[in-house]
């Protein structure tokens, strides 16, 4: 494995866990950075539902952290390509700040773990991510 593809925890001895944020928003994903940082968990970010299927591909996520409305590919989208293109299923968190209930029926039958409506507790975010990566 090279470097990028893996790191080592202060430990030095367990791989760190890699999460993948793609949303659009500048400061929700800042916000998510520096608390999944904290957790001592590698963090990638995509600002688009295109960078996004494209770093999911190359980085390979252990949990991806999913905008339901992005430029470009929602996230819905992103969500339908990406469980066609992958054999073994990627927990995935949906943030959104839509309230509508047939959006979160949709989300869930494409497979997403957990959906969050916007704003939501970090500590809640938090709760979700340990839970999906079993840690």
């Amino acid at each position: 494995m090279s470097p990028s593809e893996s790191s080592q925890n202060e430990s030095g001895n367990e791989t760190q866990k890699k999460v993948l944020i793609v949303d659009d928003d500048v400061e929700i994903v800042e916000s998510i950075r520096y608390a999944l940082e904290g957790e001592d968990l590698q963090v990638v970010i995509a600002r688009d539902g295109n960078q996004g299927l494209a770093l999911a591909e190359r980085e390979n996520p252990d949990l991806m952290i999913l905008d339901m409305m992005m430029p470009k590919r929602s996230g819905f989208l992103v969500l339908e390509k990406l469980r066609r293109a992958r054999d073994e299923s990627l927990p995935v968190i949906m943030i959104t700040g839509n309230e509508g209930s047939r959006h979160k029926a949709y989300a869930e039958l494409l497979g997403v773990n957990i959906y969050l409506r916007k704003p939501f507790a970090m500590e809640k975010l938090i709760e979700s991510v340990h839970k999906l990566l079993g840690s």
